[in-house]
C-alpha cells in the first residue's frame, strides 16, 4: 500500500480526523460549491458535484451543510476559487502532488513552498512530477464490508482495475472515467463505501525508512492543515516493521 494511504490509517487510529472535522467539513463544502458553480447544481447532471456530495456524506457531513454549499454557488457574493496543482519533492526524493482550491494564488503558493522548504524538500514546476502518476478513481471500504475474496469478487464484477486489502480495509482502484459506474455497482453489492474520490495514483513508490517516513508525515500534515489545500499525494511506501513503529509512536 502507498505510504500516504498508510499515513491516513495511522492518523485515523490516533483520532486526528475527529479533531479536524470542522476543517474537513469546510474543505468538503468548498469542493461542493466549486463543483456546483462549474456545472449544474443538480448532482444527477453534474458528475463532479455528485462525487463531492458522496464524499461529504461518507464523512457524515449534515445534509443542511451540503445544501448550503450547493446554494452558495448560485449567490453573487461567493468567492472565486481557482483550482491549483503544486508539484515537488519531499524528504528522500519522494514526489508530492498538492491540489488546492484558493481565492489567493500568492498566499497558497507561499504557504505550500514554505512547507516544502521547512521539510527539506523543494517545490517544482507544474508537470515536474505528475508524469509519474496516473489519474484514477479510488473507492475505500472498511474491513467490515467483507473478507478480501468477497470484496475482490465484487470489484472484478463491477469493472474495477485493481484492489488492495489489508487489516484496515479494502482500497479499490478504477479508471478515472469509470469511477461513478464502478462505485454504483459496488454499492449494490457491498453497501455504501467509506470514500469515493478521484486521485493521483503513483506508477511506482519509493521505499523510505522510519526517519524519512516521519518527516514525510509531518510535511503532509502541515500541507493538509492549510485551509486552501484539498488533497495531498506522495509516492512513498514503508515496510510492516516501520509501520508498526509509526503506529506505536
Amino acid at each position: 500500500m502507498a505510504g500516504h494511504s498508510q499515513f491516513k490509517n495511522i492518523m485515523h487510529r490516533k483520532g486526528r480526523q475527529d479533531a479536524m472535522r470542522s476543517k474537513m467539513f469546510s474543505k468538503l463544502a468548498r469542493e461542493i460549491t466549486v463543483a456546483a458553480k462549474m456545472g449544474m447544481p443538480d448532482p444527477d447532471m453534474n458528475p463532479r458535484l455528485r462525487l463531492a456530495i458522496q464524499a461529504a456524506k461518507t464523512q457524515s457531513m449534515p445534509k443542511d451543510n451540503i445544501q448550503r454549499a450547493i446554494n452558495k454557488a448560485a449567490g453573487n457574493d461567493t468567492e472565486n476559487y481557482e483550482e491549483v496543482r503544486y508539484e515537488g519533492y519531499g524528504p528522500g526524493g519522494v514526489a508530492v502532488i498538492v491540489e488546492a482550491l484558493t481565492d489567493n494564488r500568492n498566499r497558497s503558493a507561499s504557504n505550500v513552498r514554505a512547507a516544502f522548504t521547512k521539510a527539506g524538500g523543494a517545490l517544482g514546476e507544474t508537470g515536474s512530477v505528475s508524469f509519474m502518476w496516473d489519474r484514477a478513481g479510488e473507492i475505500y471500504y472498511p474491513a467490515a464490508a467483507g473478507d478480501a475474496d468477497k470484496v475482490m469478487e465484487a470489484a472484478i464484477e463491477a469493472g474495477a482495475e485493481d484492489i488492495q486489502s489489508d487489516a484496515e480495509g479494502h482500497t479499490i482502484y478504477t479508471a478515472f472515467e469509470d469511477l461513478g459506474e464502478v462505485s454504483k455497482a459496488l454499492e449494490a453489492t457491498l453497501g455504501e463505501a467509506e470514500s469515493v474520490k478521484t486521485i493521483w495514483k503513483p506508477q511506482n513508490s519509493i521505499p523510505v525508512d522510519e526517519d524519512r517516513a516521519q518527516s514525510l508525515m509531518k510535511l503532509i500534515a502541515v500541507l493538509e492543515d492549510d485551509d486552501d489545500v484539498q488533497n495531498v499525494y506522495a509516492n512513498f511506501e514503508v515496510d510492516e516493521e516501520t509501520m508498526a513503529k509509526l503506529s506505536a509512536a
